[in-house]
C-alpha cells in the first residue's frame, strides 16, 4: 500500500447556460454548455464506481471509462458480463460518438482478471482513440518488463498496465506491461496508479508512486530500495507493435515518503512529462518536467507559489499537447478564497488540513517555467478537494478542474452553489484563457445531482475544449459519466 501521509481513494435532460464571466475585470461571452449526455454502464453494479477514471480521445469522439470494483471474471473483449464472481477484478467500457449519439463499443478486461486487480483503475487513450492504456493498480504479478507470466501472483499490488488497439471498430490486447523492477514480496509498488499515453500513441508514462528506489534522475540503480515510498515513474515506447521501456524516472530529491509518480501527464510527441510528486517537502508537493531529447533529463521542479506543508501539489497533473502549460491540483490546499488569482491570501489562509483545493497553472517560455495563475473554485469550501481531477485542451486555453466532496445541491450548469444541502455531491469547473488571463469558471453539476455522487471523481476534455466528460463514480448507486458540449 502506498506509504507517507494517506490520501483518500477519489477517489439526460438538456441544459444550457450562456452569458458572460468576468475575465480580469472585463466581460467576455461564454459560448453555451449543455448536458449532452449520461451514460452508465452494461452490466451496472452497485458500487461498481463506473467514472472513477475516464479518457476523452482529443477529437472527443471516444470515451474509456473505468469501474475498478467491477466484479466479473470474465477476460479480454467483450466477455460475460454477468459473472461477479471475481470481487473488484475491475473492468473498462469505451463508447464511441456518432453525431451527438453515443454507443457501447466494448467491454474489456484484463487478460488475467484477478480478485482485486482493480483493473480499471486508470485509462489513458491517444488522440485518435485508438490506443488504450489501463491500469490494474492492486494486481499481483510478480513478472516483470513486457508480456511476462501472468499467472504469478507472487508480488502483492505490483501493479500492471495493458495496452489494447482498435482497427475496425474491434479492440485486441496488444501487451501486458510490467515495471523492470516490479517490487519486493508483500510490499508491491502499485505499478499503474496512473497512466498517461502521448497523443501520438507511441509513448506511454506509468507512475509507480510506492516503489522504493533511492536512485535519482534517470536509469539509475533500480535495487536499491532504501527510500520507502520515494516513487518512481516509467516511460515505454512502441515501435511497430513492440513496446519496450526507455526510461526509469526518479526525483532528483528521491526522498522517502515524497509519492513520487501519483500523477504523469505526456505532451502530445511524449517529449515533455510532467511528474507529481504530492508528499514531497513536508507534503507541500511538487511537479517535476521532464524533457526528452537524445535521452530523458530534468528541466524543473515546480512548487505553488504560496506552497504550505501538507497542501498536496501534483495529486493530479495535465499538460497541453505542445507541452508548454500544465497545471497541477492541490486538493489540500487551504485558502477559502475564491475565482483567479485572488488576492489577501495571508488573510483567507485557514488552519492545515481544511482541504479546500487549489490548482496551479506553470508556462514554459524557452526552458524556464514560471506560474501564470493561482486556480480556485467560485465557491471554496472546507474538504471540498477542489484540485483532485484536472484536464486541459490541446491547446492549454480550457481547464476543468473537479471538487469531488463539494457539498451545493444544484443541479445543472449554473446552479445555485450556496446551497450546501448535498454532501459531497461534487462540483466541476471550466475556466477558458485569453492571452495569459484566464477566466472564471462556469460552474456543473449533473442535471440529476445528489448528495455522496461525487461528481468530479474524473474529468476529461477533447483537444478543442468543446466537449467534457465528467464522472460520477457513486451516482445512482454504480457510477455515471456525464457528457457536456459547447
Amino acid at each position: 500500500m502506498i506509504r507517507g501521509r494517506v490520501l483518500r481513494v477519489l477517489f439526460p435532460a438538456l441544459l444550457t447556460i450562456s452569458g458572460l464571466v468576468s475575465q480580469g475585470g472585463a466581460q467576455a461571452p461564454v459560448p453555451s454548455w449543455k448536458q449532452a449526455a449520461a451514460i452508465t454502464a452494461s452490466n451496472k453494479g452497485e458500487g461498481d464506481q463506473f467514472g472513477f477514471a475516464i479518457a476523452l480521445s482529443r477529437d472527443g469522439n471516444t470515451l474509456a471509462v473505468g469501474a475498478p470494483l467491477e466484479s466479473s471474471s470474465a477476460t479480454g473483449i467483450n466477455g460475460k458480463q454477468a459473472d461477479d464472481s471475481a470481487f473488484s477484478s475491475g473492468a473498462v467500457y469505451v463508447y464511441s460518438r456518432t453525431g451527438n449519439n453515443w454507443s457501447q463499443q466494448a467491454y474489456v478486461k484484463a487478460s488475467n482478471s484477478g480478485e482485486n486487480d482493480q483493473f480499471g483503475y486508470s485509462v489513458s487513450l491517444s488522440a485518435d482513440g485508438n490506443t488504450m492504456a489501463v491500469s490494474a493498480v492492486y494486481e499481483d504479478s510478480g513478472a516483470t518488463g513486457i508480456n511476462g507470466n501472468q499467472a504469478d501472483n507472487s508480488v502483492t499490488q505490483s501493479g500492471a498496465v495493458y495496452i489494447f488497439t482498435r482497427a475496425r471498430n474491434i479492440w485486441t490486447q496488444q501487451a501486458y506491461i510490467k515495471a523492470s523492477n516490479t517490487g519486493e514480496r508483500e510490499d508491491g509498488d502499485t505499478f499503474g496508479i496512473t497512466v498517461a499515453l502521448s497523443g501520438d500513441e507511441n509513448t506511454l508514462a506509468v507512475g509507480a508512486p510506492s516503489e522504493d528506489g533511492a536512485a535519482r534522475e534517470i536509469n539509475g540503480n533500480q535495487a536499491d530500495n532504501s527510500a520507502s515510498g520515494a516513487g518512481a515513474a516509467y516511460v515505454f515506447v512502441r515501435g511497430g507493435s513492440t513496446w519496450t521501456q526507455q526510461a526509469y524516472v526518479k526525483s532528483p530529491t528521491a526522498s522517502a515518503n515524497a509519492l513520487f509518480g501519483y500523477s504523469v501527464s505526456l505532451d502530445n510527441s511524449g517529449s515533455t512529462l510532467a511528474v507529481g510528486a504530492f508528499d514531497e517537502d513536508g507534503g507541500k508537493g511538487a511537479l517535476h518536467i521532464f524533457t526528452r531529447g537524445g535521452g530523458w533529463s530534468h528541466q524543473a521542479r515546480l512548487q505553488a507559489s504560496n506552497a504550505e506543508r501538507q497542501d498536496s501539489m501534483g495529486t493530479w497533473v495535465a499538460i497541453s499537447d505542445d507541452g508548454n502549460t500544465v497545471v497541477a491540483g492541490a486538493l489540500d490546499e487551504d485558502s477559502l478564497l475564491t475565482s483567479v488569482n485572488p488576492g489577501n491570501l495571508g488573510a483567507n489562509d485557514q488552519a492545515s488540513d481544511t482541504s479546500v483545493g487549489a490548482a496551479y497553472v506553470f508556462v514554459r517560455t524557452g526552458g524556464t517555467w514560471t506560474q501564470q495563475a493561482f486556480i480556485k473554485a467560485s465557491n471554496s469550501g472546507k474538504e471540498d478537494w477542489f484540485g483532485a481531477r484536472v484536464s486541459l485542451s490541446g491547446d492549454g486555453n480550457t481547464l476543468a478542474a473537479t471538487a469531488p466532496n463539494e457539498d451545493s445541491a444544484a443541479k445543472g450548469i449554473g446552479g445555485n452553489p450556496k446551497d450546501d444541502s448535498a454532501d459531497e455531491a461534487g462540483a466541476a469547473y471550466v475556466y477558458d484563457r485569453t492571452g495569459t488571463v484566464w477566466s472564471s469558471p462556469v460552474y456543473f453539476k449533473g442535471a440529476d445531482n445528489k448528495k455522496f455522487d461525487e461528481f468530479g471523481s474524473s474529468v476529461s476534455l477533447s483537444k478543442d475544449g468543446r466537449t467534457m466528460a465528467v464522472g460520477a463514480r457513486f451516482a445512482s448507486g454504480t457510477g455515471v459519466v456525464y457528457i457536456f458540449t459547447r
